[in-house]
């Protein structure tokens, strides 16, 4: 319940989620394109998965790990775009407390998770450029299993704390949540409790989760980088270079958002509220959509397969 007063402490049984501040009039409109990219995310990511499943020679550690990054984006964006539309089209904005603490730690364990299986695939890569000859031994199947229950395990082990630095917390001021969905820095600047804990603990798991991450990357594709210049066939660095083209762009697609919308809301009280709602809706629907397009035209094994579900005759 809501308090009598501003002043009362309260924990709320519902947030209401309010989307972007000062564009209530065209949230209709803004719903069409978030609703279509939702529904490509869904088709292609399912897609995605039906044909590795199905597909017997795509069961190697490069498309192992590719399922797990579209079961990542299906999570993802299932877990906060329904609950966006629902806002926009009906003005369903009413969370209740322990759904809004269910979708901040799917979202939050979700992004992380994606993060952690981009550092995989990268390493994948480096050992197939860099050690082919070892690639079959070091990336066997149960090594795979184990490196995406490893990913699984670091996603729960870090956002779980974020439930316990909500609930922590007590509210005084308004169940009024400015954004779509439930996020960990929203919440807690509802408080009027010391957030000071929740603000350190967002901002060190971002540079020790995410940012270490990008940065293990970035080593890993700067030593394919110098390993492929120095193949000595044109044609098998050009070959090198398009295979790690699709993970570089899926890669820059992820991290560019997401680093904007993460170190935007731990200072979110100098950005305005629309700007730090766009960059958070960008990280939860554009790669999703866009990740089984670009692997499905980069990926000639992939894009084959698509071909004879849709057109068995053709191949």
């Amino acid at each position: 319940m809501m308090p009598a007063n501003n002043h009362s402490v309260f924990i709320p049984e519902i947030f209401i989620l309010t989307g972007f501040p000062g564009t209530e009039e065209s949230q209709v409109s803004l719903a069409v394109p978030f609703c279509l990219m939702y529904v490509a995310a869904l088709l292609g990511n399912s897609l995605l998965l039906f044909i590795i499943a199905t597909e017997q020679s795509l069961h190697e550690p490069m498309y192992l790990f590719l399922s797990m990054l579209a079961a990542a984006d299906l999570l993802l964006s299932t877990t906060t775009v329904p609950k966006m539309l629902a806002l926009f089209w009906f003005r369903a904005g009413e969370i209740s407390f322990a759904a809004c603490l269910t979708q901040m730690f799917f979202v939050h364990a979700s992004f992380i998770a994606e993060s952690g299986i981009l550092l995989a695939m990268g390493f994948d890569r480096y050992v197939a450029i860099c050690n082919p000859l070892r690639y079959t031994t070091l990336l066997t199947k149960p090594v795979v299993g184990k490196i995406g229950l490893a990913v699984l395990t670091r996603s729960f082990c870090l956002v779980f704390p974020f439930i316990f630095l909500v609930l922590r917390l007590k509210f005084c001021r308004t169940n009024l949540l400015p954004h779509t969905y439930c996020e960990h820095m929203a919440i807690s600047r509802l408080a009027c409790g010391n957030i000071t804990a929740n603000f350190y603990y967002g901002l060190v798991l971002g540079l020790l989760a995410i940012g270490l991450d990008a940065v293990l990357i970035a080593g890993s594709y700067t030593l394919i980088v110098r390993a492929v210049f120095r193949l000595p066939s044109k044609g098998a660095r050009l070959k090198a270079l398009h295979t790690c083209g699709s993970h570089i762009c899926v890669i820059l697609m992820f991290y560019t958002p997401a680093f904007f919308s993460s170190f935007a809301h731990q200072y979110g009280h100098i950005f305005p509220g629309s700007i730090l709602n766009l960059l958070a809706n960008l990280y939860v629907l554009l790669p999703p959509m866009l990740n089984p397009v670009i692997y499905g035209v980069a990926t000639k094994e992939i894009l084959n397969r698509v071909i004879k579900v849709f057109y068995p005759t053709c191949i």
